[in-house]
């Protein structure tokens, strides 16, 4: 899937897309803007590397990070959902995840939690990449998050 559908679709539909960024630190939203006329369909992307950011930036509750991690579905879910209410987008993405290198047992490196959130609510998932390397986990990271904006932007009402 290319950044250049997802404009098209989503510009089809008037919908306008936020991102919040952890482990790809702006990534997707360096892909997103890639093509020109991206300004149609991008309002704003959040990099919120550290525990602190993702609090203040996009409203994720203290308690969830020390219940779940800064790596979880929960966390991604508030990222998404903290994006979307802080933005003009009808759909948000975020992701949370060990790149590498290292990781632990309970989280590896190559684990990456995703939200979107959409006006039907927040979907989220996790997807083991395996240490595949730092570059090559963002960069799967980045391609994955791609296809679940296309998917929301399609089944987005216009």
């Amino acid at each position: 899937m290319t950044a250049a559908t997802l404009l098209q679709v989503a510009r089809d539909k008037g919908l306008m897309i936020a991102t919040a960024e952890s482990c790809t630190a702006g990534m997707i939203a360096a892909a997103i803007t890639d093509p020109a006329g991206s300004s149609a369909i991008f309002d704003r992307g959040f990099v919120t590397y550290s525990n602190a950011a993702k609090m203040q930036m996009l409203g994720v509750k203290s308690d969830t990070l020390t219940d779940h991690g800064a790596v979880s579905e929960a966390v991604a879910a508030e990222m998404a959902l903290g994006a979307q209410k802080k933005s003009q987008a009808q759909i948000a993405i975020s992701v949370t995840g060990i790149a590498g290198p290292g990781g632990t047992e309970h989280k590896p490196e190559g684990r990456v939690c995703f939200g979107v959130a959409t006006e039907t609510g927040v979907h989220t998932e996790t997807v083991e990449f395996g240490a595949i390397g730092r570059a090559g986990v963002r960069s799967a990271t980045v391609s994955h998050a791609l296809d679940l904006l296309l998917l929301a932007a399609h089944n987005a009402k216009a």
